[in-house]
C-alpha cells in the first residue's frame, strides 16, 4: 500500500533535495501526506479556450491555444525582460518574463503546441499575459474538469520556480501513485451517517474536482473531519480529567458569604450575576473539579462575581488566590477587594514581584499556616517558594495573558487541583470558544449594573481636531479626566514612539492649564506606575498612552476616550480600549480619530464600534473581518490556528454540528471500548503524534 506518511516529498517527480528543503522550509511540507494535506485556496474555471481575436486587457484570466513564434530579449540588468510571440492562428499575444528568462528559454521550443493561461493587459498597444501557466496540449488533462486549483506560495517558493502551477503537477504526480483506496480516518457509522465522502474521492477532488458539487462534498468531509477531531480532543481530555481529579466539596454557604451579602455588597446583583454564581455554586458542590470561563464586558461585574466565588472556599476551610497579567491589575484587584471586604475578619495579601525582603517572607509563612484567606499577584504566585496550606479555589483574569504551562503549575501546588474560574474581559464569540476553551463550561455576565450609561461613540476624521479639543475642554472644565491613545506597533515603533511623543508635546501645549502624564510600554515599571498614579489620583486631567493600558486601569472619573490612528487597530482592541471609561454615573465619549484614506474593511469596523456597544457582537465581528489566527490571545492560549481546511470564523455551524457527535461518542464510549469506535481513537493518537497543536487546554 502507498504510505503517505513515510515517503519523502523530495522523492516525489519534478521535485528533488533542493526544492525539498523549500518546501520544508516555507510550508512545513516533508511527506507526500503533508502535500496532499495542502488545500487549495480557490478554484478557476479553465474550461473554456479562448482565440486571440476575442480578448481585450480588461478580461480576467484566459486560456488560449497556440504556438510561440519566437522569442525575443528587451532591455538591461533590472529592466530586461523575455517576450514570446504567441499564436493561434487569429492573432498574436506577447507572453512576457522578468525572471527565469534562461529556464524559459531552455524548457518551451518554437512551433510546439502549448496551452497558455493568465490574465490580459495592455501594453505599447499591445495585449500580453505576464508570468503566464504554460503546459503541452497533451498535459491538458490537468484541467480536464474546468476547475484549475490554486495554491498559497511564497517568495521564496516562487523563485525556485515552486508556483501554484508547479504544485498542481506535483498533486498530479501524488495522486497517480494512489492505485489502492487510502486507509479511512472515520468510522463506517460516521460516514453513512453524515453521508460523507470517501476519503480518497475527497483528496482526489479536493485538488482536481470532477465537477463544482463534488468539490463541495470534498470539502465539506474534510472540514468535517478536522473539527470532529478538534472536538473529540477536547471532550475526551475534559472527561478524562473529570475522571482522573476530584473536586473539592463546598457544601457550605457559610458566615463569611452571608455575612458579605448583607452588609458588604455594594449593589444590588444583576440577573446574570445571580445565574453565574448559582452555576459556580453547583460546579463547586458536585464533588467534580470546577472548569469554568467567566466571559463579561468591562464593567460587568465579573471581579464581584470572582469575590463571592473565592468567599465560598473559605467558608468551607479552603484558601483562595486570583492571578492577574500585569502588577498594575494585581494592585488595582487588592485594592478593590481589601474596599468591598471592609470590616470583614478575612485576611487580603498581595504578592507581586515588587514585593519584597521581610515583606514577603512574611506572606510566604502566613501562606503555609493559612493566616492569609485570600492571596491576589501576578506569575509570582506560581513560583516554586510560593506554597499554600489548603488552595481550594483559583481564579485567572484575563485568561489569554498565560501559556498554558504557567497555568498548570497552579494545579501542583494541591495533591488535589483547586477549582478554577478563568474571566475574561474580551468577548469570545462561541464558536471560537467552543475550540480555545472547548473543555470549559462557559459562564457569561451579558448585562451591566444598573445606573452605567452606554458610552456614545464617534468616528470623526483629524481635520477637526479644533472641536474635539473644544469638546474636551468642556468635560475638563466639569472636572472629568480624558484618555488619548496612540498606536504603538512593533514594525513602526522608532515612527510610532515619535507621535506618541509629539503628539504629549501637541496636547502640552493645546491644554496649557492643565497636567498631562504619559505611559507606554517602553518606560521602566516604577516609572509607568508614577504616572499612571497621577492619573488615577486625579492629579493629571489627561493621560497620553499607547494600549498598555488597554487593560488595567480604572478611573470612574475618565469620561472621554481619544483613539488617534484608530484604522490601525482591531475591533476587539478598539472595544477594550472604550472600556476604560464608562466606568462611573457620568455619560462617557469614546472618539476614533482618523484620515480620509479608509479601507473598506476599515469603515466597516468603524460604523461597527460606533453602531453598538455589545462586546459579543463585536467579537463576531471581528472574528468574520479578521480571522481567528489574528485575534489577540489566541496565539498564547494553548491552540494553534494550523486548520488545514475549515475556518473557525465561517464553519461554526458545522462545527457546533461535529461537536454534537463528538459528545455522543464520548458519553457512550467514555472506555473507548466499543470496537466500531476503534478507529476514531487511533486517529486521535495518530494526529497528537503529528504537527497538530493538540496542547492540553485551560
Amino acid at each position: 500500500m502507498f504510505d503517505l506518511t513515510t515517503r519523502d516529498i523530495k522523492y516525489i517527480s519534478g521535485v528533488g533535495p533542493q526544492k525539498a528543503t523549500v518546501l520544508n522550509k516555507e510550508l512545513s511540507i516533508f511527506s507526500v501526506h503533508d502535500l496532499i494535506y495542502y488545500f487549495p485556496y480557490k478554484y478557476v474555471d479553465r474550461s473554456r479556450i479562448y482565440y486571440i481575436h476575442e480578448i481585450d486587457g480588461n478580461m480576467p484570466y484566459i486560456q488560449l491555444k497556440g504556438q510561440i513564434l519566437g522569442f525575443e530579449t528587451i532591455g538591461e540588468g533590472r529592466q530586461r525582460r523575455l517576450i514570446a510571440h504567441f499564436s493561434d492562428g487569429t492573432g498574436v499575444v506577447d507572453l512576457v518574463w522578468f525572471q527565469g528568462i534562461k529556464f524559459i528559454i531552455g524548457k518551451y521550443k518554437v512551433h510546439e503546441e502549448y496551452i497558455v493561461f493568465g490574465k490580459p493587459t495592455v501594453f505599447g498597444g499591445r495585449i500580453n499575459l505576464a508570468h503566464p501557466d504554460i503546459d503541452k496540449t497533451s498535459e491538458l488533462k490537468l484541467t480536464a474538469a474546468g476547475l484549475q486549483p490554486y495554491y498559497i506560495t511564497t517568495e521564496k517558493m516562487k523563485r525556485s520556480f515552486l508556483n501554484s502551477h508547479a504544485i498542481a503537477k506535483m498533486m498530479v504526480s501524488v495522486l497517480q501513485q494512489i492505485q489502492e483506496p487510502l486507509p479511512e480516518t472515520l468510522s463506517p457509522k460516521i460516514l453513512s451517517d453524515h453521508h460523507l465522502m470517501p476519503l480518497t474521492d475527497a483528496l482526489r477532488n479536493i485538488h482536481f474536482p470532477v465537477n463544482p458539487e463534488h468539490q463541495r462534498k470534498a470539502e465539506y468531509r474534510l472540514k468535517f473531519e478536522e473539527l470532529f477531531y478538534v472536538q473529540l480532543n477536547i471532550l475526551r481530555y475534559a472527561k478524562d480529567r473529570q475522571r482522573k481529579y476530584r473536586g473539592y466539596v463546598f457544601e457550605t454557604v457559610g458566615e463569611i458569604f452571608n455575612t458579605f451579602y448583607s452588609r458588604n455588597l455594594p449593589f444590588e446583583l444583576t440577573g446574570a450575576q445571580k445565574r453565574v454564581l448559582k452555576e459556580i455554586r453547583q460546579d463547586v458542590g458536585s464533588g467534580r473539579q470546577m472548569n469554568r470561563l467567566l466571559q463579561g464586558d468591562v464593567g460587568s461585574g465579573k471581579t464581584l462575581v470572582a469575590l463571592m466565588s473565592m468567599l465560598l472556599a473559605l467558608d468551607n476551610g479552603y484558601q483562595a488566590c486570583m492571578m492577574a497579567p500585569t502588577e498594575i491589575l494585581a494592585n488595582q484587584h487588592y485594592e478593590t477587594i481589601k474596599e468591598l471586604l471592609y470590616g470583614m475578619n478575612v485576611r487580603v495579601e498581595l504578592l507581586t514581584g515588587s514585593v519584597k525582603g521581610k515583606k514577603r517572607e512574611a506572606i510566604l509563612a502566613a501562606l503555609l499556616t493559612g493566616d492569609v484567606h485570600i492571596l491576589i499577584g501576578t506569575h509570582a504566585v506560581i513560583e516554586d517558594t510560593v506554597h499554600f496550606s489548603s488552595l481550594g479555589f483559583v481564579v485567572i483574569d484575563e485568561q489569554h495573558r498565560f501559556g498554558v504551562a504557567q497555568r498548570a503549575r497552579l494545579w501542583s501546588k494541591n495533591v488535589q487541583p483547586p477549582h478554577v474560574l478563568v474571566m475574561t474581559a474580551t468577548p469570545i464569540p462561541r464558536t471560537l470558544a467552543m475550540t480555545l476553551y472547548g473543555d470549559l463550561d462557559v459562564s457569561v455576565i451579558d448585562e451591566l449594573p444598573p445606573g452605567r450609561k452606554p458610552i456614545a461613540t464617534f468616528h470623526q476624521f483629524d481635520n477637526r481636531r479644533e472641536s474635539l479639543y473644544q469638546s474636551v475642554h468642556k468635560q475638563i472644565a466639569e472636572g472629568r479626566q480624558v484618555y488619548i491613545v496612540y498606536p504603538l506597533i512593533k514594525e513602526s515603533e522608532k515612527s510610532d514612539m515619535k507621535n506618541l511623543e509629539e503628539g504629549f508635546l501637541h496636547i502640552c501645549e493645546e491644554f496649557p492649564d492643565c497636567r498631562v502624564c504619559k505611559v507606554h510600554g517602553k518606560m521602566k515599571p516604577a516609572e509607568k506606575d508614577e504616572q499612571m498614579q497621577l492619573f488615577v489620583s486625579g492629579e493629571a486631567q489627561i493621560m497620553v498612552a499607547t494600549t498598555v493600558i488597554e487593560v488595567g486601569v480604572n478611573v470612574p472619573n475618565a469620561s472621554v476616550m481619544i483613539i488617534e490612528n484608530a484604522e490601525r487597530f482591531g475591533l476587539s482592541q478598539l472595544h477594550q480600549l472604550r472600556g476604560r471609561v464608562g466606568r462611573g454615573a457620568d455619560q462617557s465619549y469614546c472618539i476614533l480619530v482618523t484620515n480620509y484614506k479608509l479601507t473598506e474593511e476599515t469603515r466597516k469596523r468603524l460604523e461597527i464600534m460606533v453602531r453598538t456597544n455589545d462586546g459579543f457582537e463585536i467579537a463576531e465581528a471581528d472574528l468574520k473581518l479578521r480571522g481567528p489566527g489574528d485575534l489577540e490571545g489566541t496565539q498564547q492560549s494553548g491552540v494553534a490556528f494550523d486548520l488545514k481546511i475549515a475556518d473557525i470564523a465561517r464553519d461554526g455551524q458545522l462545527l457546533q454540528y461535529v461537536r454534537g457527535i463528538a459528545e455522543s461518542i464520548v458519553e457512550t464510549d467514555p472506555e473507548s471500548r466499543n470496537p466500531e469506535n476503534d478507529i476514531l481513537w487511533q486517529q486521535l493518537r495518530a494526529l497528537r503524534k503529528t504537527n497538530v497543536n493538540w496542547a492540553s487546554i485551560s
